[in-house]
């Protein structure tokens, strides 16, 4: 019997990468994507690789995931594919304190982020 198949979660000619559990801010994390949305893969890798932000090193290794998901399991050439999504979520919040003055408590938020990269073929001039 088996399990049925589960239906593709992108359209064709695309794949798909989630990294979850990013220890940053929602909007640190969104700066980088936005450095990377609509951008061939291979200026998102350099880009990626000489950017100053210490989260742009999990960025590229969701790319790169994203990338080898194209190539391995839906057959894609990786010379035509481009960012066609890049966008982040919101994952768990860590809450620590410190304690303050008089005795108040100051709260100290720890989030996390997840992140997903969708990498589509362009379409060849051949089939437009």
């Amino acid at each position: 019997m088996g399990q049925k198949k589960n239906a593709r979660r992108v359209a064709e000619g695309s794949a798909m990468a989630k990294t979850r559990m990013l220890r940053t801010s929602g909007i640190k994390l969104n700066l980088v994507a936005a450095m990377i949305r609509n951008q061939p893969v291979e200026k998102a890798l350099t880009d990626l690789t000489f950017s100053k932000k210490r989260i742009a090193g999990d960025v590229k290794k969701c790319l790169q995931s994203a990338i080898a998901n194209a190539e391995n399991n839906h057959g894609l050439d990786v010379d035509e594919l481009y960012v066609s999504e890049a966008y982040v979520g919101k994952n768990i919040t860590l809450k620590r304190g410190r304690p303050r003055a008089r005795g108040r408590f100051g709260k100290i938020l720890k989030p996390f982020s997840e992140l997903t990269i969708v990498v589509t073929e362009k379409p060849s001039e051949e089939q437009a």
